[in-house]
């Protein structure tokens, strides 16, 4: 009875694997190469030790620098210290810096700037709803203005694109009718 107890199959030992062996072996293999290699061919051995250290080093420079720039990004501000506010950029602000970063021959920031400034004209009008984080299709999806004034600002949002990620050449005429075609569409937008 007992001998049936112990023969069933929990009472079975098995050398189990070491899980780690197979590491420990891969690593004796790269230490009896490395003395081989400096038994062979001593220079070359110390350029492949000077190459290892220096990669080595980097890798740990690089390691602190990452750390200190996100302990950095991190850390609170210091007592007392007042946020540094950044200045008020509404409509007329982004639509000066359209037209001076299109004076400057900067075409395609021009149009970003000059959709911004159209954007947030047309929030102050209640046609649509800003938020940094929405992309010009949505507020184009989003607009509430009528037909014409609605296929114009899709029109729009369109060459934008084009022209900022599509690779479309944005040079002065195309500069130029944007500004135009946002400023009518500006003069005769009105919420629906």
């Amino acid at each position: 009875m007992l001998r049936q107890v112990f023969a069933a199959r929990e009472y079975q030992w098995r050398q189990t694997g070491d899980p780690l062996a197979w590491l420990r072996d891969r690593i004796a293999d790269l230490l009896r190469w490395l003395v081989a290699l400096h038994q062979a061919h001593p220079a070359a051995y110390l350029v492949l030790l000077a190459a290892l250290l220096t990669i080595a080093i980097a890798l740990l420079v690089h390691v602190g620098y990452v750390v200190s720039r996100a302990l950095a990004r991190a850390a609170p501000a210091r007592p007392g210290a007042a946020p540094r506010a950044s200045p008020a950029r509404d409509a007329s602000w982004h639509l000066a810096e359209a037209r001076r970063l299109g004076a400057g021959g900067r075409f395609a920031e021009a149009v970003g700037h000059r959709y911004l400034a159209l954007v947030l004209l047309l929030a102050q009008r209640r046609a649509l709803t800003f938020h940094a984080s929405k992309t010009p299709l949505e507020y184009a999806a989003e607009a509430r203005l009528d037909p014409d004034a609605r296929a114009a600002l899709a029109a729009l949002t369109g060459r934008l694109y084009a022209h900022l990620f599509g690779g479309a050449s944005c040079g002065t005429e195309e500069w130029s009718r944007f500004d135009r075609d946002a400023a009518a569409l500006a003069s005769r937008a009105a919420p629906a």
